[in-house]
């Protein structure tokens, strides 16, 4: 079974580990189909039916974006709250689409790890920071994958270092 990856990344140009991320899944058509929202709704006018028969073709969904002022890019939001609509998503008799889905999110971090957490500069983890997502997922009855989180953006950009980041993030996807 496949795995639909949506990626949610505002310059994919600029981009340094979620451009790896898809080009590396990109490989693999017959494991992964990879979505970029932001490619394919540049006016972010989402066709919101279409997206949730997409979803509706998959058991496993990855949420794939940066970690964007401690929390996921706006487009991402925006998609959320338009697709995961009363009746299709939760609310309904005929709502709960994605009950049973796996469903986990890729995250990249510029910020080391240590500064997450109540030791670090801010003080809660990533886990934490990701909670509203978890609840989010419950609530439509699906189940929650858990996350993959990649540290140190920032300060760490070389291409062996990117290149470590595949391993992980595909072992976390193949493993939903």
């Amino acid at each position: 079974m496949k795995t639909l990856v949506l990626i949610f990344h505002p310059n994919m140009g600029q981009s340094v580990i979620n451009k790896r991320w898809k080009q590396e899944l990109e490989k693999f058509p017959d494991k992964y189909v990879v979505r970029d929202l932001h490619a394919l709704y540049p006016d972010e006018k989402i066709d919101v039916r279409a997206e949730q028969q997409i979803m509706e073709e998959f058991d496993k969904i990855v949420f794939q974006f940066p970690l964007y002022w401690f929390n996921c890019p706006p487009f991402l939001k925006k998609y959320v709250d338009e697709v995961l609509t009363y009746g299709w998503a939760y609310g309904s008799k005929s709502g709960y689409k994605l009950s049973n889905k796996i469903i986990g999110f890729a995250v990249s971090v510029g910020i080391s790890e240590a500064e997450y957490g109540p030791n670090g500069q801010y003080k809660y983890t990533i886990e934490e920071l990701l909670r509203p997502f978890e609840v989010t997922i419950l609530y439509i009855k699906a189940t929650y994958g858990s996350f993959f989180a990649y540290y140190d953006i920032e300060i760490n950009s070389t291409e062996e270092w990117i290149e470590r980041s595949i391993q992980p993030f595909t072992q976390y996807i193949d493993g939903l």
